[in-house]
């Protein structure tokens, strides 16, 4: 049987198992649709808050991304995890007990604003658009080599699968189908990982092999991984980062956007009642530790062997030539996401460093510049086929990558779509509508996101992991000062919180779109990617941060030049934060 019919199956499996559930749990009224009706398991919603949170970024990229840049992009790994237990503690159960389902609905009615609505629905929509862009991204890498058809096809292929159990169950068949797509990409992450730790240090549990030694070279693999880079022109693996200022405004910025999204905050409606969202919470974290513990060994892993691949008698000796190439560099060349280009015209494949700091080395050695260049988010997607694992791994690891995109992406549509069919249409332009016509705006919304979003993925600005990033950053600099300073301080007004989400939010678009070149101005796009003129250093990926502090910055200060919050609103603030029977939720 082919890879390629082995890949087809389990794939095809797992979208039948996920259209089954979405016609078993279709919602019929806008309670289904919005919080799937409000009974949902603590431990299972927990599973599906876990898939919702564990997106392409998490299972296709982030590994990646560390194997990349090692110790210094474990920011992505320390920021998310740390992003979810701020949200766990200062946000969800205070939320839960408001009662209030969507983001732009708390912001509404605790700054007793109109204006402050519209201004979170703006927020909400910009960061949500941002980060699934990453999802369908994810989606068209993982459908483009497995299924062997172009990235754009496979966008399109991934936008129907979402729009048929996004849109027909609403929330209620997203959770269910969540569930199962957990279930898919946690054995999908975790097989492969396993079976490589073992080939690379007899190891079968990957966090432990990480720290163990070396099988071939009876190093520590750390260490041997540091001498595999170190002589390709690399810094070493574990080496510390030069710009400490930038990597904590960077992992401050991924862990409070990550509190501000709001597709997981949804999730903690979905259960009956405020304790059950704790346990959720609880349920959620050890879901995710799974993955996010396995990660940082499958990154280290994919890069040793890539190189070793490249290398495979040491760094220091020939390459492999390019007509002999494994099969597995084949298979993605002809996706696109690898490339090779003989530069010296030797016919063998040179991996390195094409820095001026090791051009006397390269040119010692009869280099020219690096010959292949390969697309960071493929590493998690090959590392089976890297490593030469059995080919049904290869297909499991096809269906894992596919839930893990399709899962977050699902739930920000419905973050997005909840967004403008209850706060714009409902809370807004039409407040008499009628359930049946709130729900049939909801899924329309629903499709318009969908076709923007696969458009958006087809011409992403960045590889997956980066647009997240930038997603989390409008969050953190927008929509977590708001939901903070509505939960914890009774003195922010509606003028206050209206002025702070737009400070935050344009502070941080200006610096983005200026920094990494977006303007469609002459001479602005000299500016991308080069750290020599970004503000004291900061990347734009780390912006979020300052746009919090702006953001908390105007808002009291506004707050505090104009009256005081109606006293209802003050005593309302303060029964959120110190409820009476907290087991007991707060009927929407």
């Amino acid at each position: 049987m082919s890879q390629f019919t082995i890949n087809l199956i389990f794939v095809g499996a797992s979208f039948a198992l996920y259209f089954g559930i979405a016609f078993w749990a279709r919602a019929g009224s806008t309670k289904e649709f919005y919080v799937a009706g409000g009974g949902v398991h603590p431990v299972l919603n927990g599973m599906a808050t876990a898939a919702d949170w564990m997106s392409a970024a998490s299972f296709i990229s982030m590994a990646g991304l560390i194997a990349a840049g090692g110790y210094a992009n474990s920011t992505f790994l320390m920021g998310w995890t740390g992003g979810y237990v701020l949200l766990a503690m200062l946000l969800a159960p205070y939320l839960r007990k408001f009662g209030k389902f969507t983001v732009p609905d708390f912001i509404g009615d605790r700054f007793y604003s109109r204006t402050a609505r519209l201004v979170a629905v703006a927020c909400l929509i910009i960061a949500s658009v941002t980060y699934v862009i990453g999802q369908m991204t994810g989606a068209g890498v993982a459908f483009s080599r497995f299924l062997e058809v172009d990235n754009d096809t496979g966008l399109i292929i991934a936008a129907i699968v979402v729009f048929f159990y996004a849109v027909l169950g609403g929330m209620k068949g997203i959770t269910y189908t969540q569930v199962a797509q957990y279930v898919v990409l946690i054995i999908a992450y975790t097989i492969p990982a396993v079976f490589i730790s073992l080939q690379l240090t007899d190891t079968f549990i990957p966090a432990i092999g990480l720290f163990s030694n070396h099988t071939e070279s009876g190093m520590p693999l750390l260490q041997k991984l540091d001498e595999v880079v170190r002589e390709l022109g690399f810094r070493d693996y574990t080496a510390d980062v030069d710009n400490k200022l930038n990597m904590v405004l960077f992992t401050l910025s991924l862990m409070i956007g990550t509190a501000g999204l709001p597709h997981v905050i949804i999730r903690f409606f979905t259960v009956p009642k405020v304790a059950d969202a704790r346990w959720s919470a609880g349920w959620a974290l050890v879901f995710i530790a799974l993955l996010y513990l396995t990660a940082p060994a499958v990154a280290s892993m994919a890069r040793l062997n890539l190189l070793s691949t490249i290398y495979p008698d040491g760094p220091t000796a020939q390459s492999i030539e390019y007509a002999e190439r494994p099969d597995w560099i084949k298979n993605w060349e002809t996706t696109g996401l690898i490339k090779f280009e003989d530069k010296n015209g030797d016919g063998r494949i040179e991996l390195y460093n094409d820095t001026p700091a090791f051009e006397a080395e390269a040119t010692a050695r009869g280099w020219n510049g690096n010959e292949l260049v390969v697309n960071r988010d493929i590493l998690v997607l090959a590392n089976p086929e890297i490593a030469n694992l059995p080919s049904w791994v290869i297909g499991l690891i096809a269906a894992g990558g596919l839930a893990a995109a399709l899962s977050t992406a699902a739930g920000l549509l419905l973050a997005i779509s909840s967004a403008i069919s209850h706060d714009l249409i409902k809370g807004t332009i039409n407040p008499d509508i009628t359930d049946k016509g709130e729900l049939f705006a909801a899924r329309v919304s629903m499709f318009v996101a969908i076709v923007v979003a696969t458009y958006l993925g087809m011409n992403p600005p960045g590889f997956a992991a980066q647009v997240v990033a930038l997603a989390f950053g409008i969050a953190a600099a927008s929509i977590f000062p708001a939901l903070m300073m509505g939960i914890f301080s009774k003195r922010v007004n509606s003028k206050g919180a209206v002025a702070g989400m737009l400070a935050g939010l344009i502070s941080t678009l200006v610096y983005i779109f200026l920094f990494l070149g977006w303007f469609f101005i002459p001479g602005t796009a000299s500016y991308a990617n080069t750290p020599d003129n970004w503000l004291f250093g900061i990347s734009p990926l780390s912006f979020g941060a300052i746009g919090a502090v702006i953001n908390f910055s105007v808002a009291f200060l506004v707050s505090s030049m104009t009256e005081e919050p109606p006293k209802e609103i003050q005593d309302l603030v303060e029964s959120v934060r110190y409820p009476q029977g907290a087991g007991k939720a707060v009927d929407h």
